[in-house]
């Protein structure tokens, strides 16, 4: 195995050389600002975020992909629908609170109430495949228009707001919220 560039790697597989390349390299960037923490510039596009979304609400320009991290699809919308009435393009509950965490967070009168809802949300997002899909979307952050979203009105009373800090804990390129 050969380092070449900034971040592609020759290697044998199968008697062959096989080179891989990181998206840095295929669009021209460095990416060592990413490694360093910074949000790297993409031509003409300005920065990369991730944004935090209510899903059904309009899209933003640039908004990219939208995952729905939320238990169950929109009641009465065929699956046909999702993307076009700007619920979601990607379906993935694995993000979303568990039920019994869901049935928490919307009992919760109070701030300790909530605060309840947080911690337990938090351990769930700890499980090993919850922690690596959130690094992978704080890497993706850096390179990638997208959003991450659920149904509920209110952010501030919603696991969004939670998801949203966990992905700038893991070092993602989050967008200031509304």
């Amino acid at each position: 195995m050969r380092r070449r560039g900034a971040g592609s790697v020759t290697a044998k597989a199968g008697g062959r050389a096989v080179r891989a390349y990181s998206i840095g390299d295929l669009r021209g960037e460095d990416n060592r600002a990413s490694m360093a923490g910074q949000v790297p510039r993409r031509r003409g596009r300005g920065n990369v975020v991730v944004r935090v979304v209510q899903l059904g609400s309009p899209r933003a320009a640039g908004e990219g992909t939208r995952i729905g991290t939320v238990r169950r699809p929109p009641r009465g919308v065929a699956k046909a629908r999702f993307a076009l009435d700007d619920w979601y393009d990607v379906w993935y509950p694995n993000l979303a609170p568990s039920a019994d965490t869901v049935k928490l967070g919307l009992g919760a009168e109070g701030d300790a109430a909530w605060n309840a809802f947080v911690r337990k949300y938090r351990s769930e997002m700890k499980v090993p495949e919850n922690d690596r899909t959130l690094d992978l979307l704080a890497a993706l952050s850096h390179h990638a228009d997208f959003s991450v979203g659920c149904y509920c009105e209110d952010e501030a009373r919603c696991h969004r707001s939670v998801l949203r800090v966990l992905l700038a804990e893991k070092g993602a390129a989050v967008a200031p919220a509304p």
